[in-house]
């Protein structure tokens, strides 16, 4: 089968498209014919070897987080789905593989596709929807009335996160470029504020939860903005202990996250906030969940640009520019 793999880590040039055999199938795996796959942040990070000692992948390496397309067989303790469903799945972080033709997947990963979006459409949501749904649900614990600063408005997470956080009835401030701050809008966000005008710093005050997804500079700002109680959630890093522990990572590089992440723990404690970094995990349930919301009409997906296949290159350039509105997707079929 054709499949986008990565060779070299550290070089825009070390991933190609080439053949692979078909993936091996487990016998609670869903193997699925791939019609759409997204593009993250994360594929790039992968790319150029930013998580080789946390993610020690074996080269060469299928790269792809986000998934959607038709059920071709199921392994025999399977009993959810059948062959000719319609699926989707963000693959759990060991078993990657979304830019091929196929790719297994574990049962407990996966969701019916909803039914209200085309293939391009559900393939962008799972990846992002579920770090919104644990930053915000799991780990924030969002209550309606609470205000959350959710930062890069535009792009993936945030144009997820700020329909879930306005769908939990929370008071939504988000920071934006110029061009996007009444499209922004238009998603439910109660205050934009413009970074290229405007510091966020100086505006926000009280809130409950921050989301950061962006530089260490606006890290340590967003800490300021928290009310004493509040809450910094960060899905761009530097990680904390909690997450070497949940990898099971060995003990010196749970000590260098600790290190790592030590500067902006103590500032967050002098602050009387917390910190916590957070790398979704992929849950077939919660995505059942947000797919419940998207038929509802509650959330609705936006994708920036659709690639073919051959263009995958192009795609991963574009996304790399850090300027798309939501999602880039690639059409596999």
């Amino acid at each position: 089968m054709r499949a986008f793999i990565l060779e070299r880590y550290g070089r825009k040039d070390g991933a190609r498209i080439g053949e692979v055999p078909e993936p091996q199938q487990r016998d609670d795996d869903v193997l699925i014919q791939v019609h759409a796959a997204s593009l993250n942040v994360l594929d790039s990070k992968i790319r150029d070897g930013e998580f080789k000692l946390i993610l020690p992948y074996r080269l060469p390496l299928i790269l792809g987080n986000d998934v959607a397309g038709v059920v071709v067989r199921v392994g025999p303790r399977v009993q959810r789905f059948k062959v000719g469903d319609e699926v989707y799945a963000r693959p759990d972080k060991d078993r990657i593989g979304a830019f091929a033709e196929l790719i297994a997947v574990k049962e407990a990963d996966l969701s019916s596709k909803p039914n209200t979006l085309t293939m391009e459409e559900a393939a962008s949501i799972p990846l992002v929807g579920l770090t919104a749904w644990q930053a915000l649900i799991e780990k924030a614990q969002l209550r309606k009335g609470q205000k959350v600063l959710i930062h890069a408005g535009s792009g993936g997470v945030g144009t997820f996160g700020i329909q879930l956080a306005k769908h939990l009835g929370a008071f939504v401030a988000t920071t934006t470029s110029t061009a996007n701050v009444e499209w922004v809008k238009r998603l439910g966000a109660d205050v934009v504020i413009d970074y290229r005008k405007d510091d966020f710093e100086k505006m926000l005050a009280d809130y409950d939860v921050v989301i950061n997804s962006l530089d260490a500079a606006t890290l340590r700002k967003s800490l300021r903005v928290l009310r004493p109680g509040g809450r910094l959630i960060s899905i761009s890093g530097p990680p904390d202990g909690g997450f070497g522990e949940e990898l099971g990572l060995p003990r010196f590089l749970r000590l260098a996250m600790l290190l790592l992440s030590y500067r902006i723990r103590r500032e967050a404690k002098r602050l009387k906030v917390s910190y916590s970094f957070l790398f979704m995990r992929a849950s077939g349930d919660q995505l059942r969940q947000i797919t419940s919301l998207i038929d509802a009409g509650v959330i609705r997906p936006v994708v920036d640009r659709i690639f073919p296949f051959d263009s995958i290159r192009e795609a991963m350039a574009y996304v790399d520019i850090g300027r798309t509105k939501g999602k880039v997707v690639v059409k596999m079929r």
